[in-house]
């Protein structure tokens, strides 16, 4: 593993969430607390870190997210999150229908059908759990969201999800640039492996948009 500690320090701040996301999925906990050391000296707020790891818990499980966030605490012990955010099923509707027209277009209608035909209820979810209340909340850009979700999804291998959020965070304003950069960091905390499974795949998507670097 490529997880020296000057490496870890070259990387930019807006790269760090997505690292940060990465290296709790991996449970590489070493690592994790170097990020969040190097996140808090450049002033990341806390809130942008725990909505990061908060929505893993969407793609990794709550083990995961649980694990993760009890660690961050260590390093912000006197934060203290006692509100609630909004749980209304209309709101989470409203703003799911619309983050998933974000990340698929077009094409969100015929991907909600398409998962209908073998789960009703994971297509309600979708939009309600996925797009709405975890995709939806405040705290970050749906930009810096999907961008985490990347670097998660390349982590974990799953190759049609991964270039469906690539798609999100090109849509959303991340250039194909910014996604590479953010999957070639994953090699400093995991196997070069996950790194080029991830850019395997932002390959096929800019052969598929017809993108020149």
């Amino acid at each position: 593993m490529i997880n020296k500690k000057n490496d870890l320090t070259r990387v930019s701040k807006k790269e760090l969430l997505p690292l940060i996301s990465a290296s709790a999925v991996l449970r590489n906990y070493d690592d994790f607390g170097k990020l969040i050391t190097i996140a808090k000296r450049k002033r990341i707020p806390f809130n942008k870190i725990y909505e990061a790891l908060l929505q893993n818990y969407l793609f990794a499980g709550y083990p995961s997210a649980i694990i993760s966030l009890k660690q961050l605490k260590k390093y912000y012990p006197s934060k203290r999150l006692s509100k609630v955010a909004d749980m209304n099923l209309y709101h989470f509707r409203k703003r799911g229908i619309k983050n998933c027209k974000k990340v698929y277009g077009d094409k969100s209608e015929k991907l909600i059908s398409n998962i209908k035909e073998f789960s009703p209820d994971l297509a309600e979810w979708l939009i309600l759990e996925g797009y709405g209340k975890v995709l939806g909340r405040e705290g970050l850009s749906f930009k810096e969201r999907e961008l985490c979700v990347v670097a998660v999804l390349s982590v974990l291998g799953f190759k049609d999800q991964l270039y469906s959020h690539i798609n999100g965070a090109f849509r959303t304003g991340a250039s194909i640039l910014e996604i590479g950069k953010v999957i070639k960091n994953l090699s400093l905390v995991g196997r070069q492996s996950i790194a080029e499974f991830g850019l395997r795949v932002l390959k096929r998507f800019e052969r598929a948009k017809g993108i020149r670097q």
